[in-house]
């Protein structure tokens, strides 16, 4: 009885290990930084910015997932032959130089929160270059596996630790009921013009770090490596609707956890590192210590996919088998991973680098809209299946979204530097 539920289990998690790969991707220290200032800083006002983002993530990665399902190729196989080549290089170049600005934040990130945490048991503190040495050599030992189901497993098992620290914390901090009602209801929270804050950027960085443009390319070279067809449609779209309702789950949790805490005291929020001094007096320090442990899960689970990303890109853009033992990958994903040193050595700011990061993703995100429109509506690609009015309209609305995100983002991005 017991191995035949296990068995099943076994079967179930398989169908959903696509969606916790992009889950792991998407939930980083970025996120957590974003949806924990908007907390801090307007309560639970912008959770319905969380709940719209999920949704422009969804129908993108089904959109995506289902032009695969269709055709067989990935998105980057498309941009080549049915776009131009140069689109293609533009989402390698564009991606990777946000995901080397990202790789760098990230462990910065999680080797200061960890130095944080440390000064509560050891005196001093351990400095954040020993804790950033070791997470780049633990992810670059799970990516010596070489195989995408050690992968996939490997980040199912640090994004349940995360999900389960966020979820946990969400109970112990978490705002009145009617707040987070409330927050549901889409509303822009007035700033004084002279308080240096701006809502709009924060919106912008909430949405920059859900809706994602890398999920979407990277989610058919998923799709079409399990080998789903048509006639997994549905799995396909269930996988989908389980990796974005957790996305919902996490980044309202964290988003809850500031706002009941540090937004009902009146404390501001910079960065991530932060909530560890100052929600011990708040929270407890057994709160403290599952709230670090789940961002620095974060950090991980979204580290491993970026370092992975590059030559995953391109293998699918020269339609080459995607083995990761080669030596050429191993020496390129190990000097990725090496940039998760940069900023504990030399002492960078790593809220600045994951912001200038962000910069690239808010390019990007325009045209991988444009891209798969375009795709999706060409009857010689789709046959029956092509876009109907419906999904044309959602797709403009996004993009007119995208496009008014970016530019505040860009401009956000511009003051600040």
């Amino acid at each position: 009885m017991n191995q035949a539920f296990a068995q099943k289990f076994a079967k179930t998690l398989v169908l959903f290990l696509p969606g916790i790969f992009l889950l792991g991707f998407n939930i980083g220290t970025g996120s957590v930084t974003a949806m924990a200032v908007a907390g801090a800083d307007y309560g639970m006002s912008l959770l319905w910015t969380i709940v719209a983002s999920c949704l422009c993530t969804f129908f993108m990665i089904n959109l995506y997932g289902r032009y695969t399902l269709i055709t067989g190729e990935t998105a980057l196989q498309a941009f080549r032959a049915h776009i131009h080549p140069g689109v293609g290089l533009f989402f390698i170049i564009a991606l990777t130089a946000g995901v080397c600005g990202s790789v760098m934040g990230v462990m910065g990130i999680v080797a200061e929160i960890c130095y944080e945490w440390s000064k509560s048991v050891v005196d001093g503190g351990v400095a954040p270059v020993y804790f950033a040495g070791f997470f780049v050599a633990l992810v670059y030992f799970i990516f010596w596996n070489g195989k995408t189901e050690f992968f996939q497993r490997s980040l199912a098992v640090i994004v349940a630790v995360m999900a389960a620290c966020f979820v946990i914390n969400f109970f112990i901090m978490m705002p009145p009921p009617a707040d987070i009602l409330r927050g549901l209801i889409p509303s822009i929270p007035d700033v004084p013009a002279d308080s240096g804050k701006s809502a709009l950027l924060v919106i912008a960085s909430m949405v920059g770090t859900t809706v994602f443009s890398g999920l979407f390319i990277i989610r058919t070279t998923l799709v079409k490596e399990a080998g789903w067809t048509m006639a997994d449609y549905k799995h396909q779209r269930n996988d989908a609707a389980f990796s974005v309702a957790l996305m919902f789950v996490i980044s309202a949790a964290i988003m809850a956890a500031a706002a009941g805490t540090l937004h009902a005291e009146g404390v501001g929020l910079s960065k991530a590192s932060q909530m560890i001094p100052l929600l011990e007096p708040l929270a407890g320090s057994m709160a403290v210590t599952i709230f670090a442990v789940g961002l620095v899960a974060a950090g991980v689970s979204s580290q491993f996919p970026n370092v992975l990303m590059l030559p995953w890109l391109i293998c699918d853009y020269s339609q080459s088998a995607r083995n990761m033992t080669l030596g050429r990958y191993r020496i390129l994903v190990l000097l990725i991973s090496l940039l998760g040193l940069v900023v504990p050595i030399f002492e960078a700011r790593p809220l600045v680098v994951m912001i200038i990061s962000q910069a690239f993703n808010a390019v990007i995100l325009p045209v991988t809209v444009a891209c798969i429109f375009y795709l999706s509506n060409r009857k010689d690609l789709m046959g029956e299946q092509v876009n109907h009015w419906s999904a044309n309209s959602i797709l403009v609305l996004i993009l007119l979204f995208a496009l008014f995100t970016s530019s505040v983002g860009v401009r956000g991005l511009w003051q600040m530097l």
